[in-house]
């Protein structure tokens, strides 16, 4: 299962999370309030799913990690 954290530059959490409450949980990044871009948005639902995908959400307020990201074992 992937790992998903918060950013660790805790200004940008600040930030985000007063937009977030700013605007009723939507994305403060985008103008458009949907279901789509209720945090966590559609976009980084989707980028969760996808096992390739390792990085921030398009706010930078979360960060994906690789399901194999330990390192360790890798031939």
């Amino acid at each position: 299962m992937p790992k998903i954290r918060l950013n660790e530059n805790q200004d940008v959490v600040e930030t985000v999370r007063k937009g977030l409450n700013a605007r009723g949980g939507y994305c403060p990044c985008r103008l458009e309030r949907t279901e789509d871009t209720k945090c966590m948005c559609r976009e980084f639902r989707d980028q969760i799913a996808d096992p390739e995908f390792e990085g921030y959400c398009h706010c930078m307020l979360y960060y994906k990690e690789k399901d194999n990201h330990n390192g360790s074992n890798q031939e």
